[in-house]
């Protein structure tokens, strides 16, 4: 019976821990612009949100052109004031669909990946 409660007690611990660290790690919620969209001008800049803090120097972001090329792109920033939120500058970009793959690491150390894509009219 000690046993029991001591597996159930240790079970519900590491379930609750576990749950802790998997909610630590940077998660994207939002972007300019969003998956799929398409924008009818060329952007400045692409705005990254994620629900925590992220370490820029750590952190990157790689755009591809229509034709798969790197476009070289400005220093990834965080933005003042708004908690989570980066800017990437950009370049002029022409008529195409585009692909930005993100890495970004949190405050914890952990690195998530991920990419979306977009269409310039």
């Amino acid at each position: 019976m000690i046993m029991n409660k001591a597996s159930t007690a240790l079970a519900a611990l590491f379930l609750v821990t576990a749950a802790r660290l998997a909610s630590a790690h940077a998660t994207l919620l939002d972007s300019t612009p969003k998956n799929g969209e398409t924008v009818a001008a060329p952007l400045a800049e692409m705005r990254l949100k994620y629900n925590e803090p992220l370490e820029t120097g750590f952190s990157q972001v790689r755009l591809f052109g229509p034709d798969g090329k790197p476009v070289s792109v400005g220093k990834l920033r965080a933005v003042d004031g708004e908690a989570g939120t980066v800017l990437l500058p950009l370049p002029g970009l022409a008529p195409g669909a585009y692909k930005a793959q993100w890495s970004a690491m949190g405050r914890d150390g952990h690195r998530t990946k991920g990419e979306l894509g977009f269409t310039v009219k």
